[in-house]
């Protein structure tokens, strides 16, 4: 039981860091542009692939 008084504060104190991290998440805008991750997986634009690389050439 002795060492609950150590276990309470720092589960507290965890706790504490975790919804800090997820408020300032929410104010530096993590969230804003959900659905836009899943369109940069698929741009290729700054890719130079073999084709790409023929045009520059030539």
């Amino acid at each position: 039981m002795e060492i609950l008084v150590y276990l309470i504060p720092i589960a507290l104190f965890l706790g504490g860091a975790g919804l800090a991290a997820f408020l300032w998440s929410l104010r530096s805008g993590q969230y804003e542009d959900l659905e836009g991750a899943k369109w940069r997986i698929l741009d290729d634009s700054d890719v130079e692939g073999p084709k790409r690389a023929q045009e520059n050439d030539g």
